[in-house]
């Protein structure tokens, strides 16, 4: 496997992080005034929540990419959408590329968290809600299987809520190309800001 993944430490990778969520493309992200303690503090609170957990990928070695995963039925999607056993959540922020853009890297990133999360036991159904107007990330979750289910109002935004099965997933996965494996350049996208 190309990327590994490692449980995010709130206070020896806060600095890192907030190179990553205050960068332009990151908008999204809802953290683009915010200093290293407010990231710290950010992931402090994730980290010990319970239902919502932090991991960075890396991609031999070096940090590359932030997953989060989190029970929708204890988020504010809970107030939204009627949550079914085995549903989990996904936020993806992938790191300001080092070089030039590396076709297909955002789109095995995109796989190896999305094969990550459909092997933990229960998981039926990925959940993501980006923001209503960052289209680059709609196009990206369509191109993995995700449908789009409409708009909802969160707490922090207009959200547009997808979902996207085991099925759908693995249906979409088949065609797609392979990033090459020695490069370690990024394409960034832009996500969904934090719930």
């Amino acid at each position: 496997m190309r990327f590994t993944f490692r449980c995010l430490d709130p206070v020896a990778d806060a600095a890192l992080l907030h190179g990553w969520v205050t960068q332009p493309y990151a908008s999204f992200w809802g953290m683009l005034g915010g200093g290293v303690d407010d990231v710290m503090a950010e992931y402090a609170k994730i980290q010990a929540s319970g239902h919502h957990h932090a991991l960075l990928g890396l991609d031999g070695g070096v940090p590359a990419f932030l997953m989060e995963e989190y029970l929708p039925g204890s988020s504010p999607l809970a107030a939204v959408y009627p949550v079914q056993p085995g549903d989990r959540g996904m936020h993806l922020l992938v790191a300001p590329p080092s070089s030039g853009p590396e076709p297909g890297y955002t789109a095995a990133v995109m796989d190896a968290v999305l094969a990550r999360l459909f092997t933990e036991p229960g998981v039926q159904r990925i959940v993501v809600e980006p923001d209503a107007r960052n289209t680059k990330i709609h196009v990206l979750n369509q191109r993995f299987g995700f449908r789009p289910a409409g708009i909802v109002t969160l707490p922090d935004k207009e959200a547009l809520l997808s979902f996207c099965s085991r099925t759908d997933y693995l249906a979409a996965r088949s065609p797609l190309p392979v990033a090459a494996p020695e490069s370690t350049a990024r394409t960034p996208i832009t996500p969904g800001a934090l719930p």
